[in-house]
């Protein structure tokens, strides 16, 4: 089991090329990929799904690239002498116009826009692609190994919130057959009060049955409990798994929401709210699993 909650870092040099991969995940339905990359990069993101996909099958997936030359002597300096003498002239005629002596020196007229500029290496995109992938490796397996150390302790604790909701819904098993003797016993009881003797034990039988037959939910504790097996199975299956637990907690609770209402018992009314409790916080841990 993996939580869809994690990060990674992978980084890569060759041939004076830095890449730097940092990936960061969390819960989504579906596998939806993000790259962050700038205009120069975007020659990669075909690289990057392709990767993340080999993976990662369902999470929101933020990807942030960073490419660095950094090789010895990747960057030159070129001036353009024409358009810094351009400029040297022009503040020359705007100084004799308002009678100033001072005009702009070397290193002033050198920070002005277009005079000096930086040149890179161009990028080697195959190249570069290369690097990226290595590092692209490294920032995947530490993602990972995040999610499945996530995947663990989600798996624990899915396993404390279902052992409650067998313990419950054993609870309710227990206490269903009483159900019936109770209706029969406040029935008769109600019967002696209001004087009414003579009662046909057929007719009576009849009423205990009516009622046994509204509030039987043997098939929905039996459904209960398959699902609940099912679920444990889950928890010790791979691959991605986090669709077919969450549809298996909605049947859960819809089970729970049938007892509830057909039981007509207060202390299994009880019973069924805080086995609803159990189930919520299934849901709430489920969204976090693959």
């Amino acid at each position: 089991m993996q939580s869809m909650t994690g990060c990674g870092t992978g980084k890569s040099v060759r041939d004076g090329w830095e890449v730097t991969v940092d990936l960061k995940t969390v819960n989504h339905r579906f596998l939806d990929v993000n790259p962050r990359l700038p205009r120069n990069l975007a020659f990669l993101e075909q690289t990057v799904r392709e990767k993340i996909g080999a993976v990662i099958h369902r999470g929101h997936v933020e990807v942030f690239i960073n490419v660095r030359n950094v090789a010895e002597g990747s960057m030159s300096v070129r001036t353009d002498l024409a358009l810094a003498r351009a400029y040297r002239g022009a503040a020359e005629d705007v100084a004799r116009e308002i009678g100033d002596e001072n005009v702009p020196g070397t290193a002033e007229i050198m920070a002005m826009e277009g005079v000096v500029t930086l040149d890179e290496r161009e990028m080697d995109e195959e190249l570069v692609r290369e690097v990226c992938t290595e590092a692209m490796d490294q920032a995947l397996g530490q993602l990972q190994g995040m999610r499945e150390k996530e995947g663990a302790h989600l798996k624990e604790d899915l396993g404390t919130h279902l052992d409650a909701a067998a313990e419950l819904r054993e609870d309710i098993l227990e206490r269903a057959p009483g159900v019936v003797s109770d209706y029969r016993a406040r029935l008769e009881s109600r019967l002696n009060q209001l004087g009414v003797s003579g009662v046909d034990p057929q007719r009576l039988a009849q009423e205990v049955a009516l009622m046994a037959d509204r509030c039987a939910i043997d098939e929905e504790l039996s459904r209960l409990d398959s699902h609940i097996t099912q679920m444990r199975r889950y928890l010790n299956a791979e691959g991605e798994i986090g669709k077919k637990m969450d549809f298996l907690i909605q049947e859960m609770n819809r089970e729970a929401n049938t007892i509830g209402s057909k039981a007509s018992d207060a202390q299994i009314a009880q019973k069924v709210v805080d086995l609803k409790s159990e189930i919520e916080k299934l849901r709430e841990q489920i969204q976090n699993v693959e």
